[in-house]
């Protein structure tokens, strides 16, 4: 019989489930862990008995989107020099293209119940920039929200309203909230949409640090003022962090994001542009190219004003984007299984020479 999980990571969202799925680790002496924060091959991590510092190298890995991150369950050896020796599968996964855009995904946050999406009301209003941020946060499999920061500065009080309208018509399905965090107006709304484990994303000077503080109750995240010339933030958020609510659930705060590149997002760019897709249902053809065929539903819909032809244009950029980073995939399988052929049979010759002199 295993053992209850403890209050203390219970707070952290472990349940029975997760208790189930670590019985092998437990009879081996390890204890389970949550990563709160990762750095320069160590991490900080929470454990029934209190939060410890790390060795990750025992899961350390080349692909980003393999390595041990933010929100990860794992199995702690926790003994004179604790070490993660084991990472718990992953529920969800926020993973976005490296920066350097190769062909890799780097993972922003694991395990995450909802994607709070956190955009500035006086910034200006970027349709592309949430369609490509909801498109990552449906990918992890969370549930995506909205959260319209900074209310408090807008001078003209019917520009919320338009600014909501105008992210709600590109995000179908998402909730949309707005608040000011400095003031505590509509907090009430955004801390019962956003529930279990959250991670904030959002460009520089969004407000996510104000916003987490906020939720949080207190000044535990670093938060800085966005330069008057082009209403951008610094990044005072260098790290991803994981941290308690007091009202349940936990909170991941993350750097900006100035450049969002999709990794494998094909089902989330889907689900962004449901409204595209129920159409393309609707055509005469099946392999329709929304172009010039005849019985295309979708130009239908643009013809009549009922689907702006900026959401066709936005979904065909995203769709090829992704196509060209899983080509950028497939050609890095293909180069890594070469490269293991030619060490095999490198070793091979090698062995068969050896053995030949031996005789």
């Amino acid at each position: 019989m295993t053992s209850s999980p403890s209050h203390a990571l219970s707070a952290y969202g472990w349940n029975g489930d997760l208790e189930h799925a670590f019985a092998p680790y437990r009879e081996t002496g390890l204890v389970p862990a949550r990563i709160a924060a990762v750095d320069r091959g160590r991490c900080d991590a929470i454990t029934e008995t209190g939060p410890v510092r790390a060795d990750t190298a025992p899961v350390a890995s080349p692909d980003p989107k393999q390595a041990p991150c933010t929100g990860d369950w794992a199995a702690l050896n926790a003994g004179e020099r604790p070490a993660i020796t084991a990472l718990l599968p992953r529920r969800t996964a926020l993973v976005r293209a490296t920066v350097s855009r190769d062909s890799h995904g780097q993972v922003l946050a694991a395990n995450i119940d909802t994607v709070a999406v956190t955009l500035s009301l006086t910034a200006r209003f970027a349709a592309g920039r949430v369609e490509r941020l909801l498109a990552l946060a449906w990918e992890s499999g969370a549930r995506p929200v909205i959260v319209l920061t900074k209310a408090d500065l807008l001078a003209d009080p019917a520009a919320e309203a338009a600014l909501t309208a105008a992210a709600a018509a590109a995000a179908p399905g998402v909730d949309v909230v707005s608040c000011s965090a400095s003031t505590g107006t509509g907090m009430d709304a955004v801390t019962a949409a956003l529930t279990g484990t959250i991670a904030l994303i959002g460009p520089s000077g969004a407000g996510k640090s104000t916003l987490g503080n906020a939720l949080l109750g207190a000044d535990h995240l670093a938060t800085g003022a966005v330069r008057r010339t082009d209403g951008r933030g610094r990044h005072t958020t260098v790290r991803r962090e994981l941290l308690p609510l007091p009202g349940g659930g936990v909170l991941i705060d993350t750097p900006g994001l100035r450049g969002i590149g999709l990794f494998d997002a094909g089902e989330g760019i889907r689900q962004v542009f449901a409204d595209v897709e129920e159409l393309a249902g609707r055509c005469r053809f099946a392999d329709c190219a929304h172009a010039t065929e005849p019985g295309c539903a979708v130009l239908a819909a643009i013809e009549d004003g009922a689907l702006p032809a900026r959401r066709l244009d936005a979904y065909r950029k995203l769709l090829r984007e992704n196509e060209w980073a899983a080509s950028r995939g497939d050609a890095r399988l293909r180069a890594e299984r070469s490269r293991r052929r030619r060490e095999i049979t490198r070793s091979l010759r090698q062995t068969y020479t050896i053995k030949g002199r031996r005789r």
